[in-house]
């Protein structure tokens, strides 16, 4: 591998990915936070408003993320370039069934290696060096999708790459794990819940995780460790939402701490 091309592929991938995440968190957070109104008719989660100095850090934490998201990819865009990666251009060449299904086969095991990960993050002998500056977030907003300290990144930034390595997946399947996995991480920390009650309440919200269920992780620490899915945390006795909010079940979870 050219280092020149490389570093050129990296920086393009920095540009990308930061352009991708100003993009989508600026919106949301404009849209959410600052619209007078609540432009998205979304429900907000806790009387918390973060002060300025935290979503500065939030943006400076995500843009070195940013920064460290692109090594890897870097790695596997050159790599693809000389067919050295799973990822493919021709749908035919796995047919139509695999194309939608390699979607969710990827978003489960990032899941899976996320919801690890997350919870070993938590133990007490590498929350401090590794996870505290995520939480620094009590009550996060959009800016905190990508807020990490850098080994947090790294690690995070190690399953995809890897993935596509040994998983084939679609040229456009690829970018569109990506383009969800921003939406997702802005979202679940936007403070708000987009979703209607009825959705949360129905098969949508007792399997997929929304912000109202993340939220719960920034107030307690103590449950609701997965990315996209509840399965881990229902398998592993970690899951908690339904009770915790007034408007979903009857033990509404006391959110009105200061920052």
């Amino acid at each position: 591998m050219d280092l020149t091309t490389y570093l050129a592929t990296t920086l393009a991938l920095f540009a990308i990915i930061t352009l991708r995440y100003f993009a989508i968190a600026g919106f949301f957070y404009w849209a959410l936070w600052k619209k007078p109104g609540n432009l998205l008719r979304a429900r907000k989660l806790t009387s918390i408003t973060p002060p300025r100095r935290l979503i500065l850090s939030e943006i400076r934490w995500s843009v070195i993320a940013s920064a460290i998201y692109a090594v890897p990819g870097a790695i596997v865009l050159e790599a693809w370039k000389n067919g050295g990666t799973a990822i493919y251009t021709n749908i035919n060449e796995y047919g139509w069934l695999w194309y939608f299904a390699s979607v969710p086969v990827y978003l489960f095991l990032q899941d899976t290696y996320f919801y690890w990960t997350h919870r070993a993050m938590h133990h007490p002998r590498l929350f401090g060096l590794i996870h505290k500056v995520h939480h620094e977030s009590r009550q996060p907003t959009p800016w905190a999708g990508f807020s990490f300290h850098p080994t947090e990144s790294v690690l995070e930034a190690l399953i995809l790459p890897a993935l596509a390595f040994v998983i084939p997946i679609h040229v456009s399947a690829a970018l569109f794990t990506l383009v969800l996995m921003t939406v997702v991480s802005v979202t679940n920390h936007s403070g708000f819940e987009l979703l209607p009650d009825r959705l949360l309440r129905g098969f949508i919200g007792k399997n997929w995780i929304s912000a109202a269920h993340h939220n719960l992780h920034h107030q307690t620490y103590s449950c609701n460790y997965g990315l996209y899915f509840r399965f881990w945390d229902r398998v592993m006795g970690t899951d908690r939402l339904e009770s915790a909010y007034d408007f979903l079940g009857d033990a509404p979870v006391t959110t009105h701490q200061t920052q």
